[in-house]
């Protein structure tokens, strides 16, 4: 946990409650039960004697602490002397108390709407940049998952520039895919979860809508393309390939296509999405384990358990 270390022996810092729980000891006196976590991790602690004096907690909260870290059976445990809600007077880095990209989404965002500024088919670019720009606050701090790849601040953001990135590199190799087309379907590809997803108290992504379970941010995704066409007035063929390729880019129905991808670039882009993120599963694993060790069996890699052999650097870096 990254705790500044007070002259008293004590320690402070801002945290997440990624647990909140009001509990009773044998006694009956009231007191908190928690899970605080920052960017390096989480602890458990422990608000004894509370009585809501110092402020009503609850979990996805940001807040400040000071206390001490102690021992309980073989693990460290905080114990919390001062907590309080954060203020708008607080100084602190929400990067700093979650994981998170190591490139800012609002870069990002930046370097991408500029590529597709620079399109010379006037329909996608106009269909993209209004449906992009309409998003952009979501966009630049929304995970790309809740749980498995890029589950971070502007992860969203940076699993998108990716496929980008890589889908521009492709492109020069293999002539015959449409860039322009390919980059619209990437960048639009994962778009909906903005809208799939749900905020918490810090902003971030804490679960699925209703809706989201319902209908999904493939399908949502290609209605969004739909319904921003006809607002634009634009009627084009690229219109239904930008739907296609958003409805089949998981690739297979069983993991959610719609239909499979049936054109170059759908199927361009549903490898590359599968791609990049396999690539993150894996770095994520094998930074957990020493160079020529195994990882545990990654149920989202087919269960296999992953090798670390050491000669690579596995940090979640693209050269954008």
């Amino acid at each position: 946990m990254n705790f500044t270390e007070l002259s008293n022996g004590m320690c402070d810092g801002f945290v997440i409650l990624r647990k909140c729980e009001e509990k009773k000891t044998k006694n009956g006196s009231t007191y908190l039960d928690l899970i605080i976590g920052d960017r390096d991790g989480e602890m458990s602690a422990k608000l004894w004697d509370y009585n809501g004096a110092s402020g009503i907690f609850e979990q996805d909260m940001v807040v400040k602490i000071r206390g001490n870290v102690e021992q309980y059976n073989g693990r460290d445990q905080f114990r919390v002397s001062q907590i309080r809600p954060v203020s708008s007077n607080d100084v602190y880095n929400l990067a700093d108390l979650v994981p998170s990209s190591d490139v800012g989404g609002e870069m990002l965002f930046d370097m991408m709407v500029k590529k597709v500024e620079g399109f010379k088919n006037e329909s996608l670019k106009l269909i993209v940049l209004t449906i992009v720009k309409e998003r952009r606050e979501k966009m630049v701090k929304y995970p790309a998952a809740l749980k498995l790849h890029h589950a971070m601040l502007g992860g969203l953001m940076y699993h998108t520039m990716s496929i980008v990135t890589t889908a521009e590199q492709l492109c020069k190799v293999y002539p015959t895919i449409n860039r322009e087309l390919l980059l619209s379907g990437a960048i639009l590809h994962d778009v909906a979860k903005t809208w799939e997803l749900e905020e918490s108290k810090t902003g971030l992504a804490k679960g699925y809508s209703t809706e989201g379970e319902l209908i999904g941010h493939l399908v949502k995704g290609a209605m969004i393309v739909d319904e921003t066409a006809k607002k634009l007035g634009i009627d084009c063929e690229e219109v239904t390939l930008l739907e296609h390729m958003i409805i089949s880019h998981h690739g297979v129905p069983e993991f959610g296509a719609a239909v499979r991808p049936m054109f170059l670039e759908a199927i361009v882009l549903s490898m590359l999405d599968d791609l990049d993120a396999t690539i993150f599963e894996v770095n994520n694993a094998t930074n957990k384990v020493e160079p020529h060790a195994f990882t545990d069996r990654q149920w989202a890699l087919d269960n296999r358990k992953l090798y670390n052999h050491g000669l690579s650097d596995t940090e979640h870096k693209v050269n954008f």
